[in-house]
């Protein structure tokens, strides 16, 4: 049933795909080792956090497991980024390292960011043992990054999971903190240029048939692909001084033991000198910031399948309303659930230990809620919770 059981270089075997429309071909999918293990992540309260205006804390925290995870292996593995959380994949020699990062990360939203960040590390073989699968494939958006695309359920099961207390992770002793190098929200929110941004979430329906469940997905990501535009506008995000982020770049220094004063003031100096490269665009040895912005644009990660599918996408109302009266028939013969958030802009965080590789990757959800509030949405029932906010209001 799996390939290669316990093998460390399972995932980098697996062959890559182009064009996004392709994630619903099963082919491309290989199914994970049993001894491999799943390592999820979750913001506890996102949706009351968010409402408080702290979704860029939200997003950070649910991107730092990554981040951390990244920086302790040093080595490459899927995962994906959720919004207010994030999964990934890990092979069993590398599970108690990946473990103590994630430890780490859940001391550092508590001390940081007054946020209850929750992970777990559940075997695939038990994932399987209760009638499901992880399944892997990799997409790549451009030349230089791929992100993992997951499908069999397991994903999904693996969160639940934790969510119910079943598997869990313990904090680290407070003031411990992980290795976040290169995770920052430096770029400023991205104004919809076509009318809004739309976070969408679709999942199977509770009698989902697969192969009806997979075709709505294709459908969706056709037409998002044939109408809908992408949220990272042609020439990239643009950069202000001092940056939204500010602080919460200061708070993901790995040097907890400096008094917060400091490492503002550091990450005001470090920002400063970026603004004025990237404003007078001067080339810093094999650093070029024209071609760095182009490797933004192309890196980016706002579309994936992890058992859902999730897309921020930039559209029209038009199109926004044609998704959701497609959405909604498909929901009602019981193929799909669905939850979608509409917001007026999207952002990015980004994760760049290297500015002068090409591999860097950037998180994008919606500014003001995105995934956490599409995901909301479809908990309720309701299928957007902004347009019930929008009617409260006229």
């Amino acid at each position: 049933m799996t390939s290669d059981p316990g093998s460390e270089d399972f995932y980098d075997r697996i062959p890559v795909f182009r064009g996004f429309p392709s994630v619903t071909d099963e082919t491309l999918y290989r199914p994970l080792p049993d001894d491999w293990l799943i390592g999820t992540t979750d913001v506890v309260g996102s949706t009351s956090a968010i409402r408080a205006n702290r979704y860029k804390a939200v997003n950070m925290a649910g991107a730092a497991g990554i981040a951390a995870v990244i920086n302790t292996l040093g080595r490459d593995f899927p995962f994906v980024f959720g919004g207010d959380g994030a999964s990934f994949a890990v092979p069993p020699s590398w599970a108690d390292a990946a473990r103590d990062a994630l430890a780490a990360t859940l001391s550092w939203a508590q001390d940081e960011l007054s946020l209850e960040l929750r992970g777990a590390m559940v075997p695939v073989k038990t994932i399987r043992d209760n009638g499901l699968d992880v399944r892997v494939a990799r997409f790549a958006p451009s030349d230089d990054v791929t992100y993992a695309m997951f499908a069999g359920g397991g994903l999904a099961w693996a969160e639940a999971a934790m969510k119910r207390g079943l598997f869990a992770i313990p904090p680290a002793p407070p003031g411990t903190r992980p290795d976040l190098s290169g995770l920052s929200c430096r770029f400023e929110e991205m104004p919809s240029q076509h009318g809004l941004v739309l976070a969408i979430l679709v999942v199977p329906g509770e009698r989902a048939d697969q192969r009806a469940f997979r075709r709505v997905v294709q459908e969706l990501v056709l037409l998002a692909e044939r109408k809908g535009h992408a949220p990272v506008p042609a020439q990239g995000p643009s950069f202000r001084w001092p940056p939204q982020g500010i602080e919460l770049e200061a708070r993901a220094s790995r040097y907890g033991n400096v008094p917060l004063i400091l490492r503002r003031i550091a990450a005001l100096f470090r920002t400063a000198l970026y603004y004025l490269i990237f404003q007078f665009r001067v080339r810093v040895g094999p650093f070029i910031p024209s071609v760095y912005m182009k490797q933004v644009v192309a890196n980016s990660d706002h579309r994936k399948f992890d058992d859902a599918l999730r897309m921020i996408i930039d559209c029209t109302p038009e199109l926004a309303e044609e998704i959701e009266q497609k959405l909604a028939a498909a929901a009602r013969d019981g193929t799909v659930r669905f939850g979608l958030h509409r917001e007026q802009a999207a952002m990015m965080t980004c994760f760049t230990p290297f500015p002068t590789h090409a591999d860097h990757m950037h998180f994008v959800d919606g500014a003001t809620g995105g995934y956490a509030l599409a995901a909301a949405a479809l908990k309720s029932g309701t299928h957007d919770l902004s347009m019930m906010a929008n009617a409260g209001k006229s």
